[in-house]
């Protein structure tokens, strides 16, 4: 290898690690209150009590809680921890509970899992969930991060029943330069996923996102109206839909957990897009979403710029939730 070849290869690493570190704590400064609810409680808790004893890990489960962990993930939790404690024979100190944690934390959600992919044609990908936490948000900001990427994506306004539904992803598409298929307001939506489907075909488009409806998880007739967009998509495209993502609002609590689970009975979601994780001290619902539910978070929303959507990495969560630590 020639010197300017090296020096070249050793300036591309040196960028891309400035790059990862500007990320992790640009991602910590949109976690801090989680981080915060955590870890600054943690530290506090150790302060009063330095002893790792059954007090100590009953309040410490507390904190767990209240950062919606959930009981069946923080008992998992201090499991882990209390193992440790054992194997290492004495107290651990404040940076080794949370390196504890921190480790406990990263073995629970397991690796990153990334959207599927259609084998060949394009990927569709349908957007689920109650009103109010930020499906068409999350359906635009997708758009324009496969658009940034080179790809062509065709948006599906299946979110018929209210007209400003239909105009805020047309605005979207305008942003991001993707087609938007539409209908008029109170037409059936599984007609508008056909017709996307057929355009996404006619095309070569490589991507078909479908922004649904919001609607109470409790109302069975418009859980079985998703299943009919279901059914029409997978007519059109083999494998598809690809991702069925289930927007969560991450200042929901336990009620996004109940929305998980009858969501995922219903339309068999693939996915969770974890919106406004930025605005919440309870950013455990990550961890009770993918333990109690075996539902893996594949994006969240940090932020309200087109940009704030990010595929979900569990080390890079648990490194900006552990202020980055190593």
């Amino acid at each position: 290898m020639d010197m300017d070849s090296n020096f070249k290869e050793q300036t591309e690493s040196s960028d891309s690690e400035k790059n990862n570190k500007g990320f992790l704590a640009s991602f910590r400064d949109k976690l801090v209150k989680t981080r915060g609810s955590i870890v600054g409680r943690i530290q506090s808790l150790m302060k009063r009590r330095p002893v790792l004893d059954k007090e100590f890990l009953d309040e410490l489960e507390a904190i767990l809680l209240q950062a919606d962990v959930g009981i069946e993930t923080t008992t998992r939790l201090l499991s882990g921890l209390s193992e440790r404690l054992k194997q290492a024979g004495r107290s651990l100190q404040e940076d080794e509970v949370l390196e504890s944690l921190k480790e406990e934390i990263t073995l629970l959600l397991g690796s990153p899992e990334p959207l599927t992919e259609a084998m060949e044609g394009p990927t569709v990908i349908m957007v689920v969930g109650v009103n109010g936490t930020g499906k068409t948000t999350t359906v635009g900001k997708l758009c324009h991060k496969f658009r940034t990427q080179g790809s062509e994506v065709i948006l599906g306004a299946t979110d018929t029943f209210r007209a400003a539904a239909i105009d805020q992803l047309e605005i979207w598409g305008k942003r991001a330069g993707a087609r938007v298929i539409r209908h008029e307001e109170g037409a059936d939506p599984a007609a508008v996923a056909y017709d996307a489907c057929q355009a996404a075909k006619a095309r070569g488009a490589d991507y078909v996102i479908l922004d649904t409806a919001g609607r109470l998880h409790t109302r069975v007739n418009l859980m079985k109206e998703l299943e009919k967009i279901k059914r029409v998509v997978g007519r059109e495209i083999p494998g598809a839909p690809h991702e069925v993502l289930l927007a969560l609002d991450a200042t929901s609590g336990q009620n996004g957990l109940n929305q998980a689970k009858v969501f995922k009975e219903s339309v068999e979601v693939t996915g969770i897009a974890l919106t406004k994780l930025d605005g919440t001290a309870k950013g455990g619902i990550v961890l009770a979403i993918r333990d109690t539910i075996g539902i893996p978070v594949k994006l969240i929303g940090i932020g309200e710029g087109i940009e704030d959507l990010r595929g979900f990495n569990p080390k890079e969560f648990a490194n900006a939730v552990f202020q980055g630590s190593n």
